[in-house]
């Protein structure tokens, strides 16, 4: 999850979805130990830490904790709440090639 589309989420998420993206992130995190993406001087153990005891109804009012929150376990939330980015087509154009005169 990036800093731009955990800030989207934030601004429509509810607080019942912000416990189910809590409950996924722990049942389903294996390397606690991993750098944290809101904070590298951290882990995601340190992180959790720190963000779970802000998850209270009220959050839903505070849009920089609940950005932080997304961004860090973002990856937990449902499909359906996550942005979904166009993927870029490459133009493909013909290469002209030739070999080196020596």
């Amino acid at each position: 999850m990036n800093k731009s589309n955990a800030k989207k989420i934030a601004e429509t998420i509810t607080f019942e979805q912000v416990q189910e993206m809590f409950n996924n992130a722990k049942e389903n995190i294996t390397d606690w130990s991993e750098i944290s993406a809101v904070n590298k001087g951290m882990t995601k153990g340190v992180a959790w830490n720190i963000l779970k005891h802000g998850v209270k109804p009220e959050i839903v009012n505070k849009p920089l904790a609940l950005k932080n929150m997304i961004w860090e376990f973002g990856d937990y939330l449902p499909e359906s709440l996550k942005v979904k980015t166009p993927i870029k087509s490459r133009i493909q154009f013909d290469v002209h090639h030739q070999e080196p005169v020596f």
